[in-house]
């Protein structure tokens, strides 16, 4: 018996595509975010991805961040329709023929080189502005939402999480960091902030579930739903850092063939790995700040990622604070 979420994936293809379905079924293990429907027709055959109605803007960023990359010579499956009706905001997409990246006979790490290629490819995109939202289309234009203490932009971003390293800082309670450290920290994002970065699109969710390998060999980059624009080539080093704090990373190996598909020498790479560890830490502490104001359900989660981050760091630097 077909469930709901296949039902109205159905119906989503055959209004768009005017024909009748001939069979379907629910993709699973695959996303985490949205609802994913492998649809045929006797014609056609589409994948149709769902969410809330709300989500409407992301899918239509997630197009537009497609369409570039697919300009930008990146392999990317074809946006057909974006849309929203009562139940499931949706889109539409070609179906790209191969094996998911999670089950290729492909090396993991032939595939991390070539998403590091990718990535300086997408990271060439001309895009203004920064954050996460799409605010124009026409002038590429991304933001990210003004909130108490920081005004939306990059500068104001690392304002607000220096500000945030008082005396009463929350963090401290939870045993992210000490008073001491906390001056150390204010010390390693003041530093950040004089940097003069250069900003860019960032996918955002690189990893071997979000590819897709033909039986040519040629690797496919799918779901862009967090793409932001950030700094480069920071952006998403952090996030498969991150990954890594998770378990569910590219180890060491990998990680270093995506960089040296980015193009980074092994004399630049530990640079750069040691500058991704600072920007690290600034959005992990941001974002359990986050979970503080917001989410506080997720604060536990995030106390973690804030203490692996910061440990990082300081086994990087052979700091001790004793």
């Amino acid at each position: 018996m077909k469930n709901s979420v296949v039902r109205q994936a159905e119906q989503i293809a055959s209004d768009f595509l005017l024909e009748k379905v001939k069979c379907s079924h629910h993709i699973l293990g695959k996303g985490f975010v949205n609802q994913v429907c492998l649809v045929e027709t006797a014609s056609r055959k589409v994948v149709v991805r769902m969410n809330d109605p709300d989500t409407y803007s992301t899918f239509v960023k997630e197009k537009w961040c497609i369409e570039r990359a697919a300009s930008a010579g990146i392999p990317v499956p074809k946006t057909l329709s974006v849309g929203v009706n009562a139940e499931h905001a949706y889109m539409i997409q070609t179906v790209v023929e191969g094996d998911n990246g999670l089950d290729t006979t492909v090396s993991p790490t032939v595939i991390w080189r070539k998403l590091g290629e990718y990535t300086k490819q997408f990271q060439s995109i001309s895009v203004n502005g920064f954050g996460r939202e799409m605010h124009d289309e026409v002038q590429n234009q991304f933001y990210s939402p003004p909130h108490p203490g920081s005004d939306g932009s990059w500068q104001g971003y690392v304002q607000y999480n220096i500000n945030s390293l008082t005396e009463q800082d929350p963090l401290i309670e939870l045993g992210v960091i000490t008073m001491k450290e906390s001056q150390v920290v204010r010390q390693w994002f003041e530093q950040l902030k004089m940097q003069k970065f250069r900003f860019g699109l960032c996918h955002g969710d690189l990893s071997l579930k979000n590819t897709i390998v033909s039986s040519t060999g040629e690797i496919t980059l799918l779901d862009w739903g967090n793409a932001e624009v950030t700094v480069v080539p920071y952006g998403d080093i952090i996030q498969l850092m991150q990954c890594q704090l998770q378990g569910n990373g590219p180890d060491n190996e990998q990680l270093r063939a995506f960089l040296e598909g980015y193009g980074t020498s092994i004399q630049e790479q530990e640079h750069e790995l040691n500058q991704a560890r600072h920007v690290l830490l600034l959005k992990a502490f941001d974002t359990l700040r986050w979970a503080i104001d917001r989410s506080p359900d997720q604060i536990k989660f995030y106390t973690v990622l804030a203490k692996q981050a910061f440990e990082q760091v300081c086994r990087n630097n052979r700091q001790s604070f004793l």
